[in-house]
């Protein structure tokens, strides 16, 4: 399908946007895009799962700025008047939500409300990183915006499910009752540089497992699916869809789906080495398949060339390899 072109940050006006959950991986990528095209960036993190290597990145440039505190209680900003709070402070991997359970409710609850009084204040634009994870283990597949999801309320997931679920309530209220321009994406499994070694999900436990010349962690038999999209390509989805005044949810990933046992096989090709792995238990409420419905996206950013994941899995290696 060819690529429509449709107005990006690439193209706009200089913009002062304040990212939180700036030293994280989707974080620190949103970082550098913006920096690139001539926008002023505030960060904002606390580091309980975010990077300090990734503010070092930016620390030195002259139109970034670097604010340490958890969002949670506040987000001191004073500064000049702001086009766009992004909302991208969180916990995303379940070892990380999990070790940090309360801290991930709270970010989802108190730091979104905090975000959006503030986006408020400024009269300035609120963006909202919410997650697949809205819709549980799916009963409909793939899954589309209008899918209510199947979320265990009280299980070992839903620090993070009910969190996003209720951050996407608190956006959409703030939108209809104060007139807060909003938008919120549903993020599916999203991979590239910059991940943590530590962070828990698939491509990365392989990629490193596979370096370090260890079996890989196969949950379950491996026949459950995952759909995996580069960070680039994410990127650009949101830089698209800032630009576009669309306030329902988009769900922002790759409609390509692959096994556990077919991504084994891709990432021997790249490696060009045998790789062996391991059976393990499937962990509790870990959905047997994901892949989101696009037509959403299509219909209000247009299409884009994505990342094949081979190509994908090579950048992220070569990253680890400087």
């Amino acid at each position: 399908m060819p690529e429509t072109h449709v107005p990006s940050t690439a193209t706009s006006d200089p913009l002062r946007i304040l990212i939180t959950g700036s030293a994280g991986f989707v974080g620190s990528h949103l970082v550098e895009r913006f920096l690139n095209e001539g926008h002023t960036v505030i960060g904002v993190d606390n580091y309980i799962s975010g990077q300090v290597s990734n503010t070092d990145l930016f620390r030195e440039h002259p139109r970034f700025t670097f604010i340490e505190a958890d969002v949670s209680h506040g987000i001191p900003y004073t500064g000049d008047k702001l086009d766009w709070v992004m909302h991208f402070a969180s916990p995303a991997s379940p070892p990380h939500y999990q070790q940090f359970p309360v801290e991930t409710l709270m970010v989802g609850a108190q730091g979104t409300q905090n975000g959006l009084e503030l986006a408020h204040a400024h009269g300035a634009g609120f963006f909202l990183a919410s997650t697949s994870e809205v819709y549980g283990d799916p009963l409909v597949h793939p899954q589309p915006e209008t899918y209510w999801g199947n979320v265990n309320p009280i299980g070992v997931r839903s620090c993070y499910d009910e969190a996003k679920r209720y951050a996407e309530a608190i956006t959409m209220a703030y939108h209809r009752s104060r007139g807060v321009n909003t938008r919120i994406i549903r993020i599916f499994n999203t991979y590239g540089p910059r991940m943590r070694p530590d962070d828990g999900r698939v491509i990365t436990n392989f990629v490193h497992q596979a370096l370090r010349g260890e079996p890989l962690t196969v949950y379950g038999d491996g026949s459950q699916t995952r759909s995996f999209q580069y960070i680039d390509d994410l990127v650009e989805g949101i830089s698209r869809l800032m630009m576009v005044k669309y306030h329902e949810p988009v769900n922002l990933g790759n409609d390509e789906e692959f096994t556990m046992l077919q991504l084994i096989e891709i990432l021997r090709d790249v490696l060009q080495k045998p790789l062996h792995h391991d059976f393990h238990l499937l962990p509790s409420d870990d959905p047997v398949k994901r892949r989101p419905c696009l037509m959403r996206r299509r219909e209000v950013i247009g299409e884009f060339l994505a990342k094949p994941l081979n190509s994908g899995i090579e950048n992220m290696i070569g990253d680890l390899n400087n």
